[in-house]
């Protein structure tokens, strides 16, 4: 029952949607932050005029990425992305529950990387709040709540959005780290192979030299013969 808790509540109009985007503090990590940006920016467009964004930027270049496209920031958290701990995430998990039962947003989203495997990443968008699927019909079931629904749905609920928000931090880390690493080996493995192209050419060049000097010692020898 949606009128148990605010965080349960689902508006039919959304007009102010708030995204939580979680990007890298750091570069040389290939396309992580690229393919999460533009995922951010394609679903941006999609969303159109009519709602207002704003954002919730975890990571320095996701927050340099929307001041230039002039998206507001409610907040930006630097340095938490490498070593990230619960502790951390409590502080954003607060302001987005706030911000939600205020009323101030009908949609909450985090837009993160989630870690498939050592070389894949994937960005996603997730739905934060409402919890709560609406489009699949329930099966009505009685439960029996002690002390009561109400009190559970308190304690519970924002937990498991804290620790939403936490597990998309975690991916989003590990996501990155495999990210560079990849990014790291391939860049050694160019350098090699310009290194080989670069010794090739030298050689080249230095077998000319010597094959030049010997033909004008021969033309030397053989005019002062002649």
């Amino acid at each position: 029952d949606t009128s148990l808790h605010p965080l349960l509540k689902r508006n039919e109009s959304v007009k102010r949607i708030l995204l939580v985007l979680i990007t890298s503090d750091r570069g040389l990590a290939g396309g992580f932050n690229t393919n999460i940006l533009r995922k951010t920016k394609e679903w941006m467009k999609s969303i159109g005029d009519q709602v207002d964004i704003q954002t919730i930027c975890i990571g320095k270049r996701g927050a340099d990425v929307m001041k230039r496209m002039n998206v507001p920031i409610m907040a930006s958290f630097f340095d938490i992305t490498n070593k990230t701990t619960f502790e951390e995430v409590l502080p954003i998990g607060r302001m987005v529950l706030d911000e939600f039962k205020k009323g101030s947003f009908e949609r909450v989203l985090v837009a993160y990387t989630d870690f498939v495997s050592p070389i894949t990443q994937t960005p996603v968008i997730l739905e934060l709040l409402p919890l709560g699927d609406s489009q699949e019909p329930v099966q009505k079931q009685t439960f029996l709540f002690e002390p009561s629904p109400e009190l559970v749905l308190e304690r519970m609920l924002p937990r498991l959005v804290e620790t939403m928000i936490y597990q998309a931090l975690l991916e989003s880390a590990a996501s990155e780290h495999s990210a560079r690493m990849l990014a790291m080996r391939n860049a050694s493995d160019s350098a090699g192979e310009m290194l080989e192209d670069l010794t090739f050419t030298f050689n080249q060049a230095r077998q000319a030299g010597i094959t030049q000097e010997i033909a004008e010692i021969s033309s030397g020898k053989a005019a002062l013969e002649g």
